[in-house]
């Protein structure tokens, strides 16, 4: 497989969202943790699931994306979510994305009614593609079936590609089935970028073929994870992969958004990353200090965090 892009970074992070106490984006701390990551060598996958992107409105997305962009956030190092319910949303935010020169998109399937036919999907894409109507656009499909419950098949990509080879870039599997990325890789498709939805499965990914990943933990542990990318070649690839997966199993035994929100609310010293939006709801305190004890038995810290 090969890339469309070869600047494009091998691992992103979907951003968690900063709240205030009246639960508007405190985007100035997403300008600053969006700045932290970038130097940590990952990619940003702003509006993913890990940063609550389904309870921010459109309008909301579109004023965080001009307020990154405007304060020198790289668009070749972003690749927002665009995907929503309704085609007109996608097709706007899509829009806004393209025009600022954004590396790609990570376009959810519309994912309210379920049981919908491939034939409905690729009517969705297909609109979506033509409506924005411009070579730029790069659509990176997000399958996430254990939360939208509506996949994107092996049968909808290969139609995708065969109709717009130009506009259809990669895909990121968060199926957690390795099954599933597998056969995705076997089909070796030309310039699609396949990257999986977990750092779990980095080093399989990358020895089969694949771009990298797109995972929660890259929040909190981008040195790591960008490092297992970089050195997956080298002999001691394999006990990277098992350091990130003990810290990983450890973060996703708790509810993923606000383990995540507390580990970062624990190394800034600053309870307001604690803050989720309705109907999340954070970790209580116990859970917050067992959680943080056991990453430092493994001797996991942020060490460089601004």
């Amino acid at each position: 497989m090969n890339d469309l892009n070869n600047n494009l970074p091998g691992v992103f992070s979907p951003v968690i969202t900063p709240f205030n106490k009246d639960l508007s984006v405190d985007h100035k701390k997403l300008i600053q943790q969006c700045k932290w990551l970038l130097s940590q060598n990952v990619g940003l996958a702003v509006f993913g699931t890990n940063s609550e992107a389904n309870s921010l409105s459109v309008d909301e997305k579109i004023f965080l994306l001009d307020k990154l962009i405007d304060h020198g956030i790289d668009p070749n190092k972003l690749m927002p979510g665009t995907g929503c319910c309704a085609i007109t949303d996608t097709i706007k935010l899509t829009k806004h994305a393209v025009k600022h020169g954004c590396v790609g998109i990570l376009m959810l399937p519309p994912f309210y009614y379920k049981a919908v036919s491939d034939d409905g999907l690729f009517n969705y894409f297909s609109n979506v593609i033509e409506s924005v109507n411009d070579d730029r656009l790069r659509i990176y499909l997000y399958h996430i079936p254990p939360i939208a419950k509506v996949g994107i098949s092996l049968k909808l990509i290969e139609a995708l590609l065969r109709k717009y080879p130009q506009y259809i870039a990669g895909i990121k599997d968060s199926s957690g089935d390795w099954v599933n990325t597998q056969r995705m890789l076997d089909q070796n498709w030309d310039n699609f970028s396949i990257f999986a939805g977990s750092e779990a499965f980095l080093l399989q990914t990358l020895r089969n073929g694949g771009t990298g990943c797109i995972s929660a933990t890259a929040n909190i542990n981008p040195e790591g994870i960008h490092n297992l990318y970089k050195n997956w070649r080298e002999p001691d690839a394999d006990i990277y992969q098992e350091e990130l997966n003990n810290l990983r199993s450890i973060v996703q035994s708790y509810p993923l958004i606000p383990a995540l929100k507390a580990i970062i609310s624990h190394y800034h010293k600053d309870t307001n990353w604690n803050i989720l939006r309705p109907p999340l709801s954070a970790m209580n305190n116990a859970d917050s200090e067992e959680l943080i004890k056991k990453i430092k038995k493994i001797n996991f810290s942020i060490k460089s965090l601004h």
